[in-house]
């Protein structure tokens, strides 16, 4: 869609799980959820706020006990992931303004989030995911929500750039594009 409207502008679009550097690196703008904004940035918000789930299949589930708080994960198979930094990811909850950490124990460790839905659907354990990517294996019974008043929301996704220096023509084209682009659309 941009790239038909603009053919003259490039895009160099890099997909990262670590935080880069947007400057120093020479980008002009970058994707951030909100509570990761440098502030020094200027952001503009792109996404609404997202909430992870717990979840698991049926079949996992069937002959274990259902878990009625994180610590209860402790006897469970978890399928972990990894964070940008490379470390194992502990997974956060939130509830009634009581915040816990769990290091989930978990042979299985991935480091992307459809493989984690995957190993879940396989009844390899129980995952820690976006709600907007669950939802259709929770709506067609696939999947189980677990901990559902513990899981957290997250803030939005932004697009920030820095505040100090001229914005190119081109990225208040990308802007303005991102702005009146339905949310699931293909904007590229």
């Amino acid at each position: 869609m941009f790239l038909a409207q603009y053919p003259e502008v490039s895009l160099d679009l890099v997909a990262e799980p670590a935080m880069i550097d947007i400057v120093s690196e020479g980008f002009d703008a970058g994707f951030r959820l909100g509570d990761a904004v440098p502030r020094d940035m200027v952001a503009v918000r792109f996404g609404e706020a997202s909430r992870m789930r717990v979840v698991a299949s049926r079949a996992y589930m069937r002959d274990r006990q259902v878990p009625q708080s994180p610590d209860d994960l402790s006897q469970h198979r978890c399928i972990r992931s990894r964070s940008p930094a490379g470390r194992p990811y502990k997974w956060e909850f939130e509830r009634h303004g009581h915040e816990l950490t769990v290091d989930v124990p978990g042979g299985l460790m991935l480091n992307r989030t459809e493989l984690m839905l995957q190993a879940a659907l396989q009844d390899m354990g129980i995952a820690f995911v976006p709600e907007r990517l669950a939802r259709p294996y929770l709506a067609a019974g696939q999947l189980v929500s677990l901990l559902d008043s513990w899981c957290p929301n997250y803030p939005g996704l932004y697009l920030c750039y820095p505040g100090h220096r001229q914005v190119p023509a081109a990225l208040w084209a990308f802007i303005d594009m991102l702005k009146a682009a339905p949310e699931g659309r293909t904007w590229i």
